[in-house]
């Protein structure tokens, strides 16, 4: 490696561990993720419970919950601590508007989510994270693991000259890219925005970067020729970096909490014909910063 990017790792790996009173935190690797424990999520929980997940959720972007047993209200209540509950675009046919309830049949050809994203960039005002929770795997017992991406680390690990580049664009995201091979309803408006390319943790005040396969279309400030070229470089950065990553293996009653706002993530369909089940509510926070 570069000594830039080894500098980047050092930064992130030899952070002191925190301590914790009501909760415990055990890293998943040294850059992503944390496994918590000593919560259980189906009582209220205390203001200094909620501050330390918040703390830790922070540090880690990632955080894993495991062996809950909660209903949708006790779901709901848990992301209504961290901001307002956020409707599903478009939204479901039936049932709770701020639940989207994840279901893959052994007829699926393709899950959603099976490629590096952030949820719904295309928005003025992306969600600030999600809580995605399964309740059924697939029969094998393993499958349709869960990789995460970090986005503040992506950025730090590019060659000074590239993150002085970066520094002041722009990028467009637009929904109709991600909806390619799908029907929206009739009166679904396709949404389409303009982000900081590199933006800022509204928390953290931390850099990172901002752009997903998914979504982002487009650099203004390059030629489509310059553009497509930047954008390419910076997916496979992202997709091709292991030290980037961390991966949850979903075990029955498994929250997983992630920062939408620094974080990508990529849904690994990897157990067909089998089906799992799930719901996911995501959670208002405002746009990042440029």
């Amino acid at each position: 490696m570069e000594p830039y990017e080894l500098a980047a790792l050092e930064a992130v790996t030899t952070r002191p561990a925190r301590s914790y009173r009501t909760l415990t935190a055990e890293r998943i690797t040294p850059v992503l993720g944390a496994e918590i424990s000593g919560v259980d999520l189906s009582e209220e929980l205390s203001a200094e419970q909620l501050e330390e997940i918040a703390t830790a959720f922070h540090d880690h972007h990632v955080l894993v919950f495991r062996d809950q047993t909660i209903t949708v209200e006790d779901h709901k209540r848990f992301a209504a601590a961290f901001g307002e509950p956020r409707p599903v675009n478009p939204p479901p046919p039936e049932g709770d508007p701020c639940v989207l309830e994840i279901r893959t049949t052994s007829a699926a050809a393709n899950v959603a989510g099976n490629g590096w994203h952030a949820d719904g960039t295309a928005d003025a005002e992306p969600s600030l994270g999600s809580m995605l929770y399964i309740t059924e795997i697939p029969e094998p017992g393993c499958g349709g693991d869960t990789l995460f991406a970090n986005m503040h680390l992506a950025y730090e690990m590019l060659s000074p000259a590239m993150r002085s580049l970066l520094d002041p664009l722009t990028a467009v995201h637009d929904g109709a890219q991600a909806l390619q091979g799908y029907v929206p309803p009739p009166d679904y408006v396709i949404p389409r925005s303009e982000h900081p390319l590199v933006a800022r943790h509204p928390v953290t005040d931390r850099k990172l970067l901002y752009v997903n396969k998914a979504y982002t279309s487009r650099v203004p400030q390059l030629s489509a020729q310059e553009s497509d070229a930047v954008l390419g470089m910076l997916f496979d950065s992202i997709a091709g970096r292991p030290a980037l990553h961390c991966r949850v293996r979903w075990t029955p009653n498994t929250l997983v909490f992630w920062d939408n706002r620094c974080v990508q993530h990529h849904a690994t369909y990897d157990y067909y014909p089998y089906a799992r089940y799930g719901r996911r509510v995501a959670i208002n926070g405002g746009p990042v910063k440029g």
